[in-house]
Formats: C-alpha cells, structure tokens, sequence
C-alpha cells in the first residue's frame, strides 16, 4: 500500500486558503460549512451516532477553514468529518473538472449514479460501500453486495471487504470512507475493478486517480441556501432533490492532465500574487514576516506536487493525450 497519509495530504494542499468558517452546522445526515459570505459550501457525511460531549460546540464559526481542515488526521469521526466539510468548501471554490451532468429524477434520485451506469452493471459483479436507500432495487439486475458499517437487511459487514473486493467487476466506494480513514485499504483492495468515488463527500481532487479511482461521482451544488435548510432540518436523500446535483467525471488520462494543467496554472498566478504582495510589503518598510507567508508557503508545496501529480502521466501518456485535445 502506499502511504496511506498521502492523500489527506493532497486534501489540504487544496485548502491553503485564509477564509473563515461562517457557517458550520452538524445535522442528522450532513454536515455543512460555508465561507464567509457564504460564497463557498462543502458537504461531508455526519457520523451517525448522537454524542453529547463536543468541546468545541459553538466555538468554530470565524475560524480559519485551514484550521479545521487540520482535522482530517483526527480519529474523533465529528472532527474529521468537520475536516472533510471545510476541506470541500474550499475545493468547491475552483472549477469543477468537465464531468457529465446526471439529473436527479425519478423516486430515488439519490441513486442518479447507479441509474447512469446501469447498462455497465448488468450481470455483474458489483460490490457498493455503504447503503443507499433503495438499492436493493437492483439487486435482480447485476450480482450486487452491498458492505455497511452497521448492515441492515441484506447487507453485509464492511470486513466483508478483503474478501469481495479483489474479485468485484465495479466498486461503488462512498466518499465518507476518506473522513473514516478506511480509504487507503478500501481502494487498494478494489485495484482490479472499475471504481467510483461517489458521494455529496466526494472531494473534486484532480490526483484521485493516483490511487485507483476510475470515476468521481461528486456533486454541484446549485442552490447553497436551500441545501444548508434542507440538511439542517434532517434532510438525508432529501438533499439530492434540493440543493445540488450529481456529476460525474471519467478520471482519464487526458482528463486528469487537463485537470491538473488548470489547477498548475492558477497555482502559478496565486503563487505569482502572493510573492508580489510579499516584496511589496517589506519595500514598504516591514520587517516583521509577510503576513501571508505561511499561505505561501502552502501554495509552494500544492504546485510541487501538482507537477509530481503531472510528470508521470505526461510520461506515459503525453503524446496520446496531445492527439486527442
């Protein structure tokens, strides 16, 4: 396995940012943070069981989002599911790679993804991580198990995992297993498959498909205010038909270098800001530290590893991919 650590990494290089939390709100089903402003909104899995005892209640609106999203390395499931809101609240402030729209329609619109893939699935063997209500819809349709964390009905436990995965035709992985920290083995186990990351907590992460991932199944939120009502008041699969909508990109190899060639390029002009802003503020005489210099100092190592991210892929699919753009 590679180092699992990585990728929460990689997560809050695309959280180097000074904004503040002007909104977070732990509801039944989501928890949701919004930016100052409200310009910006992340969605992350609350953890499902009631607690009584957070410290912290109350204390985290006006935080800087960099602040939270420092606990994605926490194994308390509130602070990183926190973590993971915040981390998707900044991420969601740059633009979505090009992905495919999937309208939320029909009685379950929360399982848009699977009804887009269906003719993929038929017959096969799909194993999904995590129950979606009213997947059992499918079950005559495909050879389909379905792992929970605290299975119900049919479902099987989610240790079930290193026996399924290896063999499974299609993955259906949910995005809460990056705040769970289960992740790394989940998606190393599923290496054989076709696998989607799939979720309102999927994060739009051009270096996803560095660990496996052949699709995102993320989502665009369309209307912040009425999602932030909707998960506030217990909204679950509610939120798919308020709110937002599913999209979902193929993590080609073209895609993903157009992907990072972006992200590379408005890396470079933060960068370029920033040192601007830098030599102006000693030339005006300072000489206490740029204020902004640990933000620098982020932006320095998220380009790093874009181009880390970048080299081998040019390497081994440049030329392919410059015939096809």
């Amino acid at each position: 396995m590679a180092n699992p650590k990585h990728l929460y990494e990689l997560l809050l290089d695309h959280c180097c940012s000074d904004a503040k939390v002007e909104n977070l709100m732990i509801g039944l089903v989501w928890t949701l943070c919004q930016t100052t402003a409200k310009t910006n909104t992340g969605l992350a899995m609350s953890p499902g069981f009631p607690t009584r005892t957070l410290a912290w209640s109350g204390s985290l609106t006006g935080k800087s989002i960099n602040e939270l999203a420092g606990w994605i390395f926490k194994w308390n499931p509130y602070q990183a599911s926190v973590a993971m809101a915040a981390i998707n609240s900044c991420i969601n402030s740059r633009p979505l790679p090009d992905s495919v729209v999937v309208e939320n329609s029909g009685e379950h619109a929360n399982l848009a993804v699977f009804e887009h893939f269906l003719p993929q699935l038929r017959n096969k063997k799909v194993v999904v991580i995590g129950h979606y209500p009213g997947i059992e819809c499918y079950q005559n349709q495909m050879q389909l198990s379905v792992l929970e964390r605290q299975p119900a009905a049919e479902d099987l436990p989610d240790s079930a995992c290193e026996f399924l995965l290896p063999n499974a035709d299609w993955v259906f992985l949910t995005a809460s297993s990056i705040p769970n920290k289960t992740f790394p083995r989940l998606a190393e186990l599923a290496s054989n498959a076709k696998t989607v990351l799939m979720g309102p907590t999927v994060p739009w992460l051009s270096q996803l498909h560095e660990f496996g991932i052949d699709y995102l199944a993320g989502v665009e939120i369309t209307d912040a205010d009425a999602l932030y009502h909707t998960a506030a008041q217990g909204g679950g699969v509610r939120i798919f038909e308020r709110g937002l909508r599913y999209r979902i990109a193929e993590l080609t190899p073209s895609l993903s270098m157009g992907w990072l060639k972006r992200q590379i390029a408005d890396c470079v002009a933060e960068k370029y800001q920033l040192s601007q802003d830098m030599d102006s503020w000693y030339a005006a005489g300072n000489s206490s530290r740029y204020p902004k210099y640990a933000l620098l100092e982020q932006v320095n190592t998220r380009l790093s590893r874009l181009d880390s991210s970048y080299k081998p892929l040019w390497d081994k699919h440049g030329s392919a991919a410059a015939l096809l753009n």
